[in-house]
């Protein structure tokens, strides 16, 4: 399943359900005679007035949060010992209101999937998720949960839940059973749903095609990423049975109409939250094609729609140069293209280097050497780092999937300079990494780390191509009908949108230079290796490789 890293940081709003009564109870009744006789205990928190079991905050006019039965008790017994005052529901008769000094609500933590921020929750709903995987999977299937304190906790031991919370979190969504299950996966939609508290409402969303068409879909803000996938594949009419072939992306457009790629959209999010929650134009939704292997255009390019979408986005990465081309190959493609010929023109396009590839956007490599500016494009089962050595032309080396052993990403906040102070936890810019474990020859495994913001994507693109080959090796397809809510009753629009074909192809940009491939000096480069791993708990777990196979010296 996609590698989806997990991060929980404690939220900046902390909350802790504490009371400022004094330590010995047999202080307890003098502070509430000298409360009740006109005496005020110096605070700086708000005023909160207890309603049955929760407490009313007079300033907001709302209840901000529930206490304990036990310690609603008390409080109650407190409030008409002090000044006689007695709640019922929302109104409070009596002179004075008793002030009781408590944080809003229990401690809140923020929880960042790829390196975003995801949803805001308390312990009490993590606890709850908790128990219904429990009734549902059983004990013995689920990670160790932090348990409940009766007490208030010490900084070390909110540190300390929020570590253990963030393991648990990332064990829970790295477990095929779990990871996938609905309950986990309706827990983080309606965590973020309420996060940026947005009402479940029907609305238009605008989805992009790779060159740049726009498709208007009607849904609710409440609906998930294969509801949205759905709506947009009926306003396209994309059979069914294609719809598993593409995927939701989101991006950020720039100034070039290129796409920088940030996440694919997963199944625990909702598209709509998600990229309005960015408040930023330049971040759209696109659809593309989600397979690797070049193969499944076939299947695709059987339907009507299939075949333009392909056409579509194969004309746009030839325009932005994300494929490989020559000036006489490009006078090829130019010609099939004013003979509307879109299957000869996918064919030949097939056979260019750097086809069906994503491109991140520049970034540093160690390799061949350190801090060295490099280009990566994934796919066909492999990395591919351009890069331009000092001297020399623009080059190009290739990493396959299959001999990648393992990889992780990290993430780190640089020290200021001349600082040895460890940085405060949520301040400075985030570094993330991608690092992989590389099969140089046939005995000689070495690190390759790549710096760029985009390191998680790149992570989750090595995690497909592996599922990908896996799939093809169990003799398995990526064929899939798409699974319908049960009882869903999504309103759609009756309108069909037609792919409309892109412009003709321009003339090659002559800045363009070939590349030489870097396979002679692979054997060669001296690579730092990873050292410990990093502190952070989300960036520490090694993803396994279960394609990696060994090879030997001939193979390389």
């Amino acid at each position: 399943m996609s590698q989806l890293p997990t991060e929980v940081t404690p939220s900046s709003n902390r909350f802790f359900g504490r009371l400022l009564l004094p330590a010995r109870p047999r202080l307890l009744w003098w502070w509430a005679l000298l409360s009740s006789l006109g005496g005020r205990l110096p605070h700086k928190r708000p005023s909160f007035l207890l309603t049955g079991s929760s407490v009313w905050n007079p300033d907001l006019g709302e209840n901000t949060g529930s206490i304990p039965g036990s310690l609603g008790a008390l409080l109650r017994r407190i409030c008409l010992a002090t000044s006689g005052q007695v709640s019922v529901g929302k109104r409070w008769f009596g002179l004075r209101p008793l002030s009781v000094c408590l944080f809003l609500c229990p401690q809140a933590y923020n929880i960042h999937v790829n390196g975003v921020l995801h949803c805001r929750v308390r312990y009490s709903q993590l606890l709850g998720l908790h128990e219904q995987l429990r009734k549902e999977y059983g004990a013995n299937v689920l990670p160790a949960f932090p348990p409940k304190k009766l007490f208030s906790l010490t900084p070390a031991e909110v540190e300390q839940r929020r570590e253990q919370l963030e393991k648990y979190m990332q064990a829970v969504r790295q477990d095929p059973l779990l990871g996938s299950s609905e309950t986990f996966n309706s827990f983080l939609r309606r965590a973020q749903q309420e996060t940026q508290q947005v009402p479940t409402e029907e609305v238009s969303l605008e989805v992009l095609l790779s060159d740049g068409q726009k498709v208007l879909v009607n849904v609710l803000t409440s609906d998930q990423t294969e509801d949205v996938l759905e709506a947009v594949a009926a306003k396209l009419d994309l059979p069914d049975d294609l719809i598993g072939y593409f995927s939701l992306f989101l991006v950020r457009e720039k100034e070039d109409g290129a796409f920088s790629f940030v996440r694919k959209l997963q199944e625990f999010e909702l598209p709509y939250v998600s990229v309005t929650s960015l408040r930023s134009q330049e971040y759209k939704i696109v659809l593309r094609k989600s397979y690797w292997d070049s193969a499944y255009d076939d299947d695709v390019m059987e339907n009507r729609v299939g075949l333009n979408l392909l056409y579509a986005q194969t004309v746009s990465d030839i325009e932005h140069g994300w494929i490989l081309v020559t000036k006489e190959q490009h006078r090829q493609l130019k010609s099939l293209q004013e003979k509307v010929s879109k299957k000869e023109f996918l064919r030949l396009a097939q056979t260019l280097r750097h086809y069906g590839y994503l491109r991140f956007d520049a970034c540093v490599a160690d390799f061949p050497e350190k801090d060295c500016p490099v280009v990566v494009s994934a796919g066909n089962s492999e990395l591919s780092l351009q890069l331009r050595l000092p001297g020399q032309q623009l080059r190009e080396g290739s990493f396959r999937v299959t001999r990648m052993r393992c990889w992780r990403v990290t993430s780190s906040v640089p020290l200021p300079s001349g600082g040895t102070s460890t940085p405060s936890r949520g301040r400075g810019e985030v570094r993330l990494e991608l690092a992989f474990e590389y099969l140089m020859s046939k005995d000689r495994l070495q690190w390759v780390t790549i710096t760029s913001p985009q390191a998680i994507m790149m992570s989750i693109c090595l995690q497909s191509m592996v599922d990908e080959l896996m799939v093809k090796k169990s003799g398995g397809s990526i064929r899939k009908m798409l699974r319908r809510r049960v009882g869903g009753n999504l309103r759609r629009s009756d309108s069909q949108q037609a792919v409309k074909s892109p412009p003709l192809l321009e003339s090659p940009d002559a800045s363009r230079e070939s590349m030489v491939k870097l396979s002679s000096k692979l054997s060669a480069v001296s690579l730092r290796g990873i050292g410990s791993p990093s502190t952070d708990a989300s960036a520490s777990a090694v993803h396994g490789n279960f394609a990696f196979e060994g090879i030997g010296d001939e193979d390389l």
